[in-house]
């Protein structure tokens, strides 16, 4: 199997319910405790970054250095509330894309790559979108902006909408040329999640939406680190392989090394246990069955 463990590179305070346009990003100096991964496993860490992220000197250092020395990838990862060009949009942050116009959204996506390009001397072709608010327009821009590969979809989640809950666990393509490297989450039932969203179908818009929500509380398992315990990320990886799955994808943010910058990890020893369940899963994968890193380029090139 490949493992892609992929990281939304990110300014603070975002889990407060608020978004500012402005934030410190000292977090991306804690990627520091996550050096065990290429040192001891050999597997390559994706770094998805935000505008703030690329636009701050010492991130960019540590970035740079991740690059060069771990064979991190360089990818984008749009956040439209602190992206210029900064406007004044109906209701509060953080404004849903599909209420953003077009061209406004297509402005922050070529800000966000320029930046990255000036910053890193890296053309990104790996992406994810900010809040997961995967839709039509985000569709339409990718290819757009030479992005290869999306990773905004969670299977059996809401998020990205009802056109997604039952998206393949397995990356797939979205168009010829753009593949999608949905997180790995899979239904302990696959019956049963198919039962579900034809039952949902069959609802009224919110009654429909609100079942579907409800369903990762009951049937699911994924590899995501916050989301899940560690018995539950060793349940899905195995769920996955017998299924015949050969890609698991699993995130986190870059917030989350530091204690304070999450509402999850409030402390030192908070995160000393993230990082601890990490190397656990890690250390299970590996011996419990070949597993190869990739980056989630790499992947795009294997598939394409």
């Amino acid at each position: 199997m490949k493992l892609i463990i992929s990281l939304d590179v990110e300014e603070e305070g975002l889990f407060s319910g608020q978004y500012p346009r402005t934030s410190g990003v000292t977090n991306v100096a804690e990627l520091r405790r996550l050096e065990f991964i290429p040192r001891e496993f050999g597997l390559p860490l994706t770094l998805l970054v935000s505008h703030l992220v690329a636009r701050d000197p010492a991130a960019v250092d540590i970035l740079a250095r991740w690059r060069d020395l771990y064979g991190a990838e360089i990818g984008a990862h749009l956040h439209p509330w602190s992206t210029p060009p900064l406007v004044d949009l109906p209701g509060p942050e953080p404004t849903p894309c599909a209420q953003i116009p077009l061209p406004l959204l297509r402005e922050k996506f070529g800000n966000l790559i320029d930046q990255i390009k000036n910053s890193l001397g890296v053309g990104p072709t790996s992406f994810r979108m900010g809040r997961f608010d995967f839709g039509p327009k985000i569709l339409s821009l990718l290819s757009e902006f030479g992005l290869k590969v999306d990773s905004s979809v969670v299977p059996l989640t809401m998020k990205g909408g009802r056109d997604y809950f039952l998206a393949p666990n397995e990356p797939f393509f979205l168009t010829p040329t753009l593949l999608e490297a949905p997180l790995t989450q899979v239904p302990l039932s696959t019956n049963l999640s198919r039962a579900l969203a034809r039952l949902a179908s069959r609802l009224p818009e919110a009654a429909g939406r609100s079942l579907l929500s409800r369903f990762k509380h009951l049937g699911v398992a994924g590899i995501q680190p916050v989301w899940f315990p560690l018995a539950t990320m060793r349940l899905a990886a195995n769920l996955h392989r017998r299924r015949g799955g050969r890609v698991l994808t699993m995130f986190f943010h870059s917030s989350e090394l530091q204690p304070g910058a999450s509402r999850h990890f409030p402390t030192e020893q908070a995160v000393q246990g993230f990082i601890g369940k990490i190397r656990a899963f890690l250390i299970w994968l590996v011996q419990t069955g070949p597993v190869e890193g990739a980056t989630l380029s790499a992947l795009w090139k294997d598939y394409a």
